[in-house]
């Protein structure tokens, strides 16, 4: 799957290391309503084109799945901030979907 790599020159190398590391940060680094996004962007950052034909759950699954990612995020991060700020208060400030 990664044959490619063997062609690259180090200097190639190092810029697709930067490359993957800056998109691995900028996801690291959301925040807020932000972490809760489709991330087609990052994983643009592979050579091999993503499938368009993404399988979503069902409404009250994956509300289930929204909760269970929250309680996950209280148990990780137990003493991360918390902030009480709508969506729509987060995308009046010009930060709707980042993925997009």
């Amino acid at each position: 799957m990664d044959e490619d790599l063997e062609a690259f020159s180090r200097d190639e190398l190092l810029d697709e290391v930067r490359k993957l590391r800056a998109g691995i940060r900028e996801h690291r680094n959301s925040t807020g309503h932000d972490l809760c996004w489709h991330q087609p962007s990052l994983w643009n950052l592979l050579p091999e084109a993503v499938a368009v034909d993404i399988a979503v759950p069902e409404w009250p699954q994956f509300m289930r799945g929204c909760v269970r990612y929250r309680q996950s995020l209280d148990e990780q991060a137990p003493k991360a901030e918390r902030r009480a700020i709508e969506f729509e208060e987060v995308a009046e400030q010009g930060r709707p979907n980042p993925a997009v």
